[in-house]
């Protein structure tokens, strides 16, 4: 029997825990109802929703009426921004880290397009976006400021606290996107001070299609999808009844299991950096940074991170690379070169991701195999 494949880009998405698929099962089956709907399919459908709503408010320390399902964080950050901007007289300022996931920076370029003023900040050489330096791009314009919780490439965790209180200070709201810490780490949104919080399902081990953006009671948002009254009339559209079921489970698993998964990655995370330490000329990015437990980016110069990551695959591993192909070019990550990050060693970089499915033996597989094709990549002329 043939060896099964190794998955190690758990930041990408995750696999389905079976026991969300089993909490989703009826509702993809025999269950069914529009949760609008008054008889007693759609208040079954309802109550179902709404437990999925109290268990992912639980997960990032929030009240229930506060989360808003999405069907993607990127939907969920695109509403921010355009909210944010809506009905503005003046184009006003908008300040976004370089950290931030695309889909904060291609709703800034379009904002920018529309005559707002974007300021972006750069990260330190670790990785990390300076406090002082989001306090000084404030100006008395600017409408919102996005700062991740921490960083999908890298793994580095921001703050996020911080920052909130230097913009509550000047009466800035300020949106996190909380994607890949959601199930890693602990998140309590009144702590952290944010104004906006996104999470999604499908980073810790749920279903595609269901996320959620949590609004602090009192903050000002406009819907960006026009319909019907669902969601508070904060998002229109029948909801996803199967898919929130499954988001629900996720994340009461997490809130459940958290310390544990944060242990147990940390270990294996050690155990594979210790063994990248082996391979010549290995270059770990910010492994001095505050992390989530589960993300290693390494560098290994005189090779092609996107051509490592086809031999990889090809030897039965997936793992990732931060560059963007785009036209049949590769790009070096703007994230990298964001921080100081020279071309040529943002090219040679990858991405490894491990997570709950993630295994010692696993692991130890990996690391010959990305020695023998680091070497033979070296090799080629």
């Amino acid at each position: 029997m043939p060896t099964p494949p190794v998955y190690l880009d758990h930041n990408a998405t995750t696999p389905l825990d079976p026991r969300v698929g089993e909490g989703m099962a009826p509702w993809l089956g025999g269950r069914h109802g529009n949760p609008s709907s008054i008889h007693s399919f759609g208040r079954a459908a309802r109550a179902a929703v709404e437990l999925a709503r109290a268990q992912v408010a639980e997960l990032v320390g929030g009240q229930p009426p506060e989360v808003v399902f999405t069907a993607s964080g990127t939907e969920a950050n695109n509403a921010v921004l355009l909210s944010a901007f809506a009905g503005a007289r003046s184009g006003g300022h908008l300040v976004i880290s370089e950290l931030e996931h695309p889909s904060i920076h291609a709703a800034a370029d379009r904002l920018e397009s529309l005559g707002v003023d974007v300021t972006r900040l750069c990260p330190a050489a670790d990785g990390v976006v300076e406090v002082g330096s989001v306090a000084a791009a404030l100006r008395p314009d600017t409408r919102l400021v996005c700062l991740m919780l921490a960083n999908n490439e890298l793994g580095t965790v921001q703050p996020v606290a911080e920052a909130s209180a230097a913009c509550r200070a000047r009466g800035v709201p300020l949106l996190c996107d909380a994607v890949q810490a959601a199930g890693k780490l602990a998140i309590d949104a009144g702590a952290l001070g944010a104004d906006y919080l996104v999470v999604a399902a499908h980073k810790f081990n749920g279903p595609l299609g269901a996320a959620a953006l949590w609004i602090r009671e009192g903050a000002a948002f406009e819907p960006l999808i026009l319909g019907g009254g669902q969601e508070r009339r904060r998002r229109a559209g029948t909801e996803n009844v199967a898919a929130l079921v499954g988001f629900g489970a996720c994340a009461a698993l997490a809130s459940e299991e958290l310390d544990g998964r944060i242990e147990r990655l940390s270990r294996l995370r050690a155990g594979l950096e210790a063994g990248l330490a082996g391979i010549r000329d290995a270059r770990l990015h910010c492994a001095s940074s505050l992390r989530l437990p589960h993300v290693t980016h390494v560098a290994f110069p005189g090779v092609i991170g996107e051509e490592l990551v086809v031999r990889l695959d090809l030897a039965g591993f997936a793992v990732s690379t931060g560059a963007a192909c785009a036209s049949g070019v590769v790009e070096p990550s703007r994230t990298l070169l964001a921080m100081g990050v020279e071309a040529a060693e943002a090219l040679a970089s990858i991405r490894i991701s491990l997570g709950t499915t993630t295994d010692e033996a696993e692991i130890r597989r990996f690391l010959p195999v990305l020695e023998r094709e680091v070497e033979a990549l070296r090799s080629c002329p």
